[in-house]
């Protein structure tokens, strides 16, 4: 790694360690803490040591909430997770956003699945997901109300997810493997 990417990374990676701790603490992310992110994500694309120019920036803030918007929908994930990827786009812009959100839905599903393991509800969370899978292909017939509803009670573990965790932890993988880091 070099030290101007170490040096241009080192707020975005503390900023999101914060929203890891505060998340898994209290799972809500609150205003300042996102908003705080994206506006910074927009302020470094201006300096030397940015990681993505002004409109790629820019775009990384409108893919952040493109690739958020169906989960927040269906109530799998709140507003301070939606702005906490717009945040990370406005850091990153949107290539790199879209890996992220890939490795971030791949290390979340293991967080998951190890925790219904853990609370020995895997079958639970099995037959959720196979009842919003049936109601998402067949959301023609049973209705957008009928979905989101489904979504919301279909919760198959004591805790919901603190999201901003594996957002780090795909953050930091993402960073690593396209040689930021």
């Amino acid at each position: 790694m070099t030290y101007t990417n170490w040096l241009g990374l080192a707020p975005l990676m503390l900023m999101l360690a914060v929203a890891a701790l505060v998340d898994a603490r209290h799972r809500r992310l609150p205003n300042w803490l996102t908003i705080t992110l994206m506006l910074s994500g927009l302020m470094q694309s201006f300096t030397y040591l940015h990681m993505a120019r002004p409109s790629m920036a820019v775009l990384g803030i409108v893919a952040g909430f493109g690739l958020m918007l169906g989960q927040f929908v269906l109530g799998g994930v709140g507003g301070g997770d939606v702005k906490l990827m717009m945040g990370v786009g406005a850091w990153l812009g949107p290539i790199p956003l879209v890996a992220i959100f890939a490795g971030t839905s791949v290390v979340g599903l293991i967080i998951v699945v190890v925790q219904a393991v853990w609370q020995r509800r895997l079958k639970v969370l099995l037959h959720n997901c196979a009842t919003v899978l049936v109601n998402l292909v067949n959301l023609r017939h049973v209705g957008m109300d009928h979905a989101i509803a489904t979504g919301k009670l279909c919760r198959s573990v004591d805790r919901p997810l603190p999201y901003a965790v594996p957002v780090l932890l795909a953050t930091l993988l993402v960073a690593g493997l396209q040689g930021l880091l």
